[in-house]
């Protein structure tokens, strides 16, 4: 429950801007990570149930193709919109955690860093690097797909779809560390009450010796 990948992610609203070696190594480290494998897998096994698309057909065969391009649109997006892009934009391609406020505004925070993103000259402006990442990341994509769908139409709907899916990632990285403490908060509350059940006399002796503890005198003394 507590182990996500955050390589993107910088709870310091003040860190220092990333060199250009920074920015791919921080990439390259990222795609190497086993979640853009779970998530290219979840993606093919839904692609491959709905039969998407359909020239690939079914099977063991087809499936790898899928995963090979889901991973692959992967790759090629986050490499120029998270390496390429950044560096030649001076854009910085960390998420800048929120981390605390009214609930909303956070939910607004992490929606909008799919089109705003922190510069390294430590002003803020549109996000060229992610926009434009996903979008030529799936005209590249058109190589390796049927040519049902290479059109322009698909190409633009693609582009806009995988931003718009930036956005619940972004919720998520934002609001995991409350969703972590809220689950160990009740985990320990789990173990407490099944350690009171296995030893009642135990916690009847604990609340008997914090009872007998002598009060502080509360009796106020006499105006005159």
């Amino acid at each position: 429950m507590g182990v996500m990948a955050t390589f993107n992610t910088t709870r310091d609203p003040n860190a220092v801007p990333l060199t250009p070696g920074q920015k791919f190594k921080l990439f390259f480290k990222s795609a190497s990570d086993p979640w853009p494998f779970l998530l290219a897998g979840v993606v093919s096994s839904l692609d491959q149930a709905s039969n998407s698309p359909p020239e690939w057909g079914q099977g063991w065969g087809p499936y790898a193709q899928r995963f090979g391009s889901a991973y692959s649109d992967y790759f090629i997006g986050n490499f120029i919109g998270n390496a390429v892009l950044p560096s030649l934009l001076h854009e910085d391609p960390r998420y800048f955690q929120k981390g605390k406020g009214k609930v909303i505004n956070r939910i607004l925070w992490a929606a909008g860093s799919s089109f705003w993103c922190k510069r390294d000259n430590g002003g803020w402006g549109p996000n060229w690097g992610n926009v434009g990442g996903n979008f030529i990341g799936t005209a590249i994509a058109r190589l390796y797909y049927p040519p049902s769908e290479r059109n322009v139409k698909d190409t633009l709907t693609d582009g806009l779809t995988v931003t718009i899916e930036g956005m619940p990632g972004a919720e998520l990285i934002e609001f995991w560390p409350d969703m972590v403490r809220a689950h160990r908060r009740k985990q320990a509350e789990k173990l407490a009450k099944q350690e009171a059940a296995q030893n009642p006399k135990a916690a009847t002796d604990q609340q008997s010796t914090q009872d007998k503890k002598p009060q502080p005198d509360q009796t106020q003394p006499d105006q005159k």
